[in-house]
């Protein structure tokens, strides 16, 4: 009986949404990396324990007050509840007790409730001695103020700032890293002040006319001298004790440009994950970004115009000497694979990434992105360049929105506007980026201004503005020259003069900001008009 309402109430965790979202949330307070939530945490928790540990240095020489006892009862509180729901989170007790139940339900054999248990308590004891467990507890303890041996722990509060600091993480994680040479390490300072402490002990104890009272002394005055410090309150007077003692310095010497070789090394090694993880933590914090993948030539224009649009936005290369270039520019970058899933999920392509763009000049690498992309976020927008024609399609069907093939591009504007001497004015007034001219998508509305009308009655030209093409779905326009297809829609480059716009479709042209913002309240104030008619 009691094994059936076990079982059951793990099947009932196991499909609960009730369950599962209280866990996710609890999950993305304490330990999701990407998750705002942990973040104001993080910094709630920070600022508690500074202010514990300055109450309790303070509490050294003087009485606790009311409220400080109040605020200490209230912080251990704290500290207890996150202590049980971080044990909470770290396993699901429920897909232990399944995966067994079904593991003695297809095996034929008795369920038995004293080998979950086991399995249970070996998880949560995994959890417990796990380091920072281990310092959250130790933090709880000095509040225990009628064992004053506790107040000793103090320290092991400050220690929990670890579980806050990324970067102290990473120290944490860069010391772990090299345990086995700081191992060795240990060994060789502990044989040294093995033989130090007996040698000093035996050369300079009272029977020899030494100061040495006891073997503690000789081990003293032995880590004194092998760390290089030599306070000078205990000095060798005799003849071994000095040769000894210059023996210890020399080893001392030795042992620190070890250990100083060692850490340098690993911090050599992890610093571009330090630097990469300040990026990360700086993209949790935009709601709206771009994820821009290349940074070639047409990489760097992107980047450019998004800069100058104030739009946020990160790069990813393989190229270290790219990278360099696009951090000397401003810009975030991150040295990385942006086809490995990890790089693009702890970018934030499923946490404030609304757009992804592949400009690498290798059309497989674009597509690797894209189908790594896509496999990610099914809904974000991935816009990909194409370096051959022939790889249009297979971007398409690895899931991009929309393919750029810029060669295709510059072809057809020089073959249209050949002739067109202000045409050519006008783009290159955008490449040079001159604040007077721009570009603008202007909509074709119902009963509109241009709906039903053709390019010759709308006299562009006369209006100062030259057009670019049009885009639309409409089936009309299906048999029109330069047509390219974008999704369910078509774009006409350059149509002629007799192209009649349908609802809907969207006009694209270039001219003098002045020109195109003039024309654009001239299409929406006549729609405001049939509105109000309406």
């Amino acid at each position: 009986m009691l094994t059936r309402l076990i079982v059951y109430i793990a099947y009932y965790l196991k499909t609960s949404k009730n369950y599962q979202q209280c866990k996710q949330f609890f999950y993305n307070l304490l330990e999701n990396p990407h998750s705002k939530l942990k973040s104001y945490f993080d910094f709630f928790m920070i600022s508690l324990v500074l202010i514990s540990v300055f109450l309790l240095v303070y509490e050294v020489d003087n009485k606790a007050t009311p409220t400080q006892l109040m605020f200490e009862r209230a912080l251990i509180s704290v500290f207890i509840f996150e202590y049980i729901i971080r044990a909470w989170i770290f396993n699901d007790n429920h897909k232990i007790i399944l995966d067994y139940y079904e593991k003695t339900q297809y095996l034929h054999i008795p369920f038995s409730l004293l080998k979950v248990l086991k399995k249970l308590i070996a998880k949560k004891i995994a959890y417990v001695l796990s380091p920072l467990a281990i310092i959250d507890l130790l933090a709880i303890l000095p509040s225990y103020r009628s064992l004053r041996f506790f107040r000793v722990l103090l320290i092991f509060r400050i220690f929990k700032l670890f579980r806050y600091f990324e970067s102290l993480k990473l120290f944490a994680e860069v010391v772990t890293s090299k345990r086995f040479e700081l191992y060795t390490l240990a060994l060789f300072v502990g044989f040294l002040l093995f033989v130090g402490s007996i040698g000093i002990y035996l050369f300079e104890n009272h029977a020899k006319g030494g100061l040495v009272k006891s073997l503690f002394d000789a081990l003293y005055l032995s880590v004194v001298t092998l760390s290089t410090v030599g306070f000078g309150d205990i000095v060798p007077v005799t003849a071994g004790g000095r040769l000894v003692t210059m023996a210890l310095i020399i080893s001392g010497l030795a042992v620190l440009a070890f250990f100083t070789s060692i850490i340098v090394t690993a911090f050599s090694e992890r610093l571009l994950d330090l630097r990469e993880s300040q990026v990360y933590a700086e993209l949790n914090r935009y709601d709206n970004f771009v994820i821009i993948c290349g940074f070639g030539r047409v990489g760097r224009h992107i980047a450019q115009q998004l800069y100058l649009n104030k739009q946020q936005f990160v790069i990813i290369d393989s190229s270290e000497a790219k990278v360099k270039k696009a951090k000397k520019s401003g810009y975030l970058a991150i040295h990385a694979d942006a086809s490995n899933n990890s790089v693009l999920t702890k970018t934030g392509i499923n946490n404030g990434a609304n757009a992804i763009l592949c400009t690498t000049g290798d059309d497989v690498t674009n597509v690797y992105i894209t189908l790594t992309s896509r496999y990610l976020n099914k809904k974000i927008r991935i816009i990909t360049r194409a370096a051959n024609q022939d790889n249009v399609k297979k971007l398409y069907q690895a899931g991009a929105n929309n393919v750029i093939h810029p060669y295709e591009i510059a072809g057809m504007v020089v073959a249209e506007y050949i002739g067109q001497p202000v045409a050519f004015e006008a783009i290159l007034g955008i490449i040079r980026q001159e604040s007077h001219i721009g570009m603008e998508t202007l909509p074709v509305y119902t009963d509109g201004l241009l709906a039903g009308k053709s390019l010759a009655e709308i006299g562009l030209l006369e209006r100062k503005l030259l057009l670019v093409g049009v885009i639309s779905e409409n089936p009309v326009h299906r048999m029109r020259k330069n047509s390219y297809s974008i999704n369910n829609q078509y774009f006409y480059f350059n149509p002629e003069l007799d192209f009649v716009l349908q609802p809907n479709d969207l006009l694209v042209v270039f001219g003098r900001d002045v020109a195109i913002e003039h024309f654009h309240d001239q299409i929406e104030k006549r729609q405001l008009i049939k509105r109000r008619g309406k």
